[in-house]
């Protein structure tokens, strides 16, 4: 993986590489759109199948609504608006196109009845009005019912004071929290302090604004075993993937280490104990402080591979559980889309394998108060979209439809689960890192062996023939094209244009990690 300390040539070896990839293998994914588009047009059962008309009878508003989805250029919000479009909906689609090209994928879906651009935000008050007139415009001009927002990172809190805006001056809801609520998740010290005052457990965690106050602390624990990481609170492609664990081997080490870092009260970053365990996180959709749809998979700190935890498993429920009481916390208000990771110890993980019943003790790490890529998981479970329906819902007129004796706190109703998920994977990233990259190192003599190199191609072979591409569908085929032949493209084009290194990239969420 390059870094900052690769030279700008190796950068742009690297985007011409993959730009000529891209080249190369477009005429066989034109093909394969080409023969998508004649298989629906032979059997258009087997192609319009998608098309499901899923209402359930407790639910009044069984008309189809018009829904607003943005961020459709990542997977999240692509899967989304294909969800409302299978259970009948109408679906507009919005999102930022910061060229003249337009590059979101999700814009070429057959899920979207319109799409508009949005004015992207970027902290100053003065676009902050642009971005959120451009929202009320879009859900004026198309009467929209309910505004999904899928954010990304740096835009979560825009999104909120865009939220606050749309209730107050029109009839449509937003499936978004407010801009205290998203400011307190997003943020990992506060969502760390919120979290322990409503009783639920944490990690031993501490805010420093000072390399002095780190060091200190680290000095305080060594000896008793426990190790901590250091974390930014902000956002920082450069500093998010440092997963050091703290203290190192001697005190010269660990404030070397340190002194790397720019520590401020303006600045602040966080210890985090280290938990020795698996990594999961989970994706919920929450109205009016009640959970509707939930799912919790195996993590890592980059996911590029999905696949839903057994929704009866204790390590499930566990989850669920937290993510319920959490909820319920927020009281009436709390409508949005929340996500959790969690570290859980091993010996915990291993016994919730062997006993579904298991309380599992979680330790939450971070919280993302918005969509989570892992909703593509429902994407056969059209079911879940009554959940949104029910922001409709008059309080007094609210019906639920669960046996809430069997649901894992007992009062809770149970929330919408995935049928049946397939596993996830995106094509474009496993070609790289499973086939590609090994290759590179087998003939570079740079440490992979044959063995790896086969390896990764049957995993890679597998998840073509077995696994869900996470932008590809047989009815909807030329989203998928587009991120491949113009969206990447044209990112690995601005880079060498301008000079840009990049360490690593999220298919998934389009975003690039800068160095």
């Amino acid at each position: 993986m390059l870094d900052a300390n690769s030279s700008l040539l190796t950068h742009a070896v690297r985007d011409v590489t993959l730009i000529l990839l891209s080249f190369a293998f477009l005429p066989l994914d034109t093909v394969i759109v080409c023969w998508s588009y004649t298989i629906g047009f032979f059997f258009p059962l087997q192609a319009t199948k998608h098309r499901r008309h899923v209402r359930s009878a407790y639910t009044p508003y069984s008309e189809p609504k018009t829904i607003l989805v943005t961020g459709v250029g990542m997977t999240k919000g692509l899967a989304l608006a294909r969800i409302f479009y299978a259970a009948g909906h109408s679906v507009i689609g919005a999102d930022f196109e910061p060229l003249t090209i337009p590059t979101a994928c999700g814009r070429t879906s057959r899920a979207l009845k319109a799409f508009h651009k949005l004015t992207r935000p970027d902290g100053s008050r003065e676009k902050q009005a642009k971005y959120t007139q451009s929202i009320l415009d879009i859900i004026r001009q198309e009467q929209v019912d309910i505004w999904v927002s899928c954010s990304g990172v740096a835009s979560a809190v825009e999104d909120g004071m865009a939220k606050e805006m749309v209730e107050l001056v029109t009839k449509c809801k937003a499936v978004q929290f407010d801009v205290a609520t998203t400011k307190r998740l997003h943020e990992k010290h506060s969502f760390m302090d919120y979290t322990s005052s409503i009783g639920l457990p944490i990690p031993d965690t501490h805010t420093v604004t000072s390399k002095a106050a780190a060091l200190q602390l680290l000095d305080d624990v060594s000896g008793t075993g426990k190790r901590y990481i250091m974390k930014y609170i902000g956002t920082d492609d450069a500093l998010r993937g440092d997963m050091t664990l703290l203290p190192l081997s001697t005190p010269a080490q660990t404030k070397a280490h340190i002194s790397r870092f720019e520590i401020s009260e303006g600045k602040p970053w966080i210890l985090q104990q280290y938990i020795r365990g698996p990594e999961y996180c989970t994706h919920s959709l929450i109205v009016k402080g009640e959970v509707k749809a939930f799912v919790a998979c195996p993590s890592s700190e980059l996911l590029m591979h999905y696949e839903a935890l057994p929704s009866d498993s204790g390590l499930s429920r566990s989850m669920l559980r937290f993510t319920q009481e959490f909820a319920a916390a927020g009281g009436p208000s709390f409508t949005g889309h929340l996500s959790f990771d969690f570290l859980v110890e091993m010996s915990d993980a291993e016994k919730a394998l062997r006993d579904p019943t298991a309380n599992v003790k979680l330790y939450p790490i971070e919280c993302n108060p918005r969509a989570h890529t892992a909703v593509c998981l429902f994407s056969d479970t059209p079911e879940m979209v009554d959940g949104y329906l029910s922001l409709l819902e008059p309080k007094q007129a609210a019906i639920s439809s669960t046996n809430k004796a069997l649901t894992p706190n007992g009062l809770a109703p149970q929330p919408v689960v995935p049928n049946a998920p397939k596993k996830y994977y995106w094509i474009g990233h496993d070609f790289i890192e499973l086939v590609i990259l090994p290759l590179l190192s087998l003939l570079t003599a740079d440490g992979s062996s044959f063995v790896e190199v086969f390896e990764g191609l049957l995993s890679f072979v597998e998840h073509v023939l077995w696994w869900q591409d996470g932008a590809f569908e047989l009815w909807d085929p030329v989203p998928a094209w587009w991120l491949y032949h113009v969206y990447w493209p044209t990112q690995f084009l601005m880079t060498l244009l301008f000079r840009r290194k990049w360490s690593r990239i999220n298919v998934s969420t389009c975003k690039m990690f800068m160095c």
